[in-house]
C-alpha cells in the first residue's frame, strides 16, 4: 500500500476507536515517527496532508529538516535527549516531548536563556516501571514539574510509551495512570491548564490509548513500513 493509503488506514483506525466510546476523531493528532526515513518518503506524507513529524535522533532530524524547509513541517523530538545535544534540539523543534530528568531541564533553562526563546515541552513519565524505558516516575513528576522555569519552558502536556506486552489490559492501565498523572498535575497546579495533551500510542496499540484519552499517536511503521536499522 501506498503512504497516502496507509495513513487513511491510520485515520480509519483512530475514527472507529474513537467511535466505541463516543469520541470526536478530531481531538487526536497523528504524528508521524520519522525515525529512519528519508526526506522522498516524508514529501509523500506531506502531499497526504500530514505535517507533524517526531524525531528520535538530533543527527538525523538536522538533514531532514534543512531538506523540508519552507514546507510547513512541525518538528517534535520523540527521543532520549542528552545534554549537549539540547542547542541543536530547541533549533529545530517545536516542542520537545522527552523531558524526564532534571539535568535535561537544566540544560534548556540554560540554553533558551541565551536566545529569549520559550520551547513548549511535555514531561515524559515512564507509567509501565520497564527498565528499558526513558521517563521519569509517576512519583517524580510533581518535583521534576516544580524545576521548571515557566518564563521559558511551557508545559503543554505528558508523554509515554506503552509497556512491551501485547496484553490490552496492561497497556491501558499504563495509559490510564499517564491520564491521572495529567488531571492531578494541573489539579495540583504543577503545570498550567493549558497542559491537555496526552501524547500516547503508536502503530501497535494506538487504539488502546485513544480509548484512554490519548490526543496525539506517534505513528511510524504503520505507515512507512518496517524500519531498516
Amino acid at each position: 500500500m501506498s503512504i497516502s493509503e496507509n495513513i487513511r488506514t491510520i485515520q480509519t483506525r483512530i475514527t472507529t476507536a474513537c467511535y466505541v466510546i463516543n469520541r470526536n476523531p478530531a481531538e487526536v493528532k497523528v504524528l508521524l515517527a520519522t525515525k529512519t526515513i528519508q526526506p522522498p518518503l516524508l514529501i509523500e506524507a506531506l502531499d497526504s496532508g500530514m505535517f507533524l513529524f517526531g524525531e528520535n535522533r538530533i543527527q538525523e532530524a538536522l538533514p531532514k529538516v534543512q531538506a523540508l524547509d519552507g514546507r510547513g513541517v512541525e518538528w517534535h523530538f520523540i527521543g532520549h535527549l542528552q545534554s549537549n545535544k539540547v542547542a541543536d534540539a530547541i533549533g529545530f523543534a517545536q516542542c520537545i516531548q522527552s523531558v524526564d530528568r532534571p539535568s535535561i531541564i537544566k540544560s534548556l533553562h540554560k540554553e533558551l536563556e541565551k536566545s529569549s526563546k520559550i520551547m513548549d515541552i511535555m514531561i515524559e513519565v515512564n507509567v509501565s516501571g520497564e527498565a528499558s524505558k526513558s521517563g521519569c516516575t509517576p512519583d517524580g513528576v510533581e518535583e521534576l514539574c516544580r524545576q521548571i522555569d515557566t518564563s521559558v519552558l511551557n508545559v503543554v502536556g505528558f508523554m509515554t510509551i506503552g509497556a512491551n506486552t501485547d496484553d490490552e489490559v496492561i497497556v491501558r492501565r499504563g495509559f490510564a495512570k499517564l491520564r491521572r498523572i495529567q488531571a492531578q498535575a494541573i489539579e495540583k497546579e504543577w503545570v498550567r491548564e493549558s497542559a491537555t495533551e496526552l501524547s500516547m500510542g503508536m502503530s501497535h496499540d494506538l487504539e488502546w490509548a485513544v480509548q484512554e484519552g490519548s490526543t496525539m499517536v506517534r505513528v511510524g511503521s504503520a505507515v512507512f513500513g518496517n524500519r531498516k536499522i
